[in-house]
């Protein structure tokens, strides 16, 4: 199990005032590459795993939207924790399914 949840909506600055949805394809993309378990949602992304290596994604996120010309990115990032290793998207929403 993983010790976090870690949500991100990044909202980029495209460079000439472009759709921004080719921009968040891309920076789910790179969610994609590190391999962790993520679900994507309307309005964010959920991403489960070590808290210390969903932030480097989110780094690397970051760095793809300025790396593609953005100049300025928000990131709304909300982060969920469990001392037990516990956190996992699927108890969280068990209920609800």
């Amino acid at each position: 199990m993983a010790n976090a949840l870690v949500s991100i909506q990044i909202i980029p600055k495209t460079p000439n005032g472009e759709d921004v949805i080719p921009f968040v394809d891309a920076a789910i993309e790179v969610i994609e590459a590190a391999g962790v378990k993520y679900q994507v949602n309307p309005l964010e992304t959920t991403m489960e795993g070590e808290l210390s290596a969903l932030l480097v994604i989110i780094e690397k996120m970051n760095q793809r939207m300025l790396d593609m010309g953005c100049t300025s990115n928000i990131s709304q990032i909300k982060i969920y924790t469990r001392a037990d290793n516990q956190a996992s998207m699927e108890k969280l929403t068990e209920k609800y399914h």
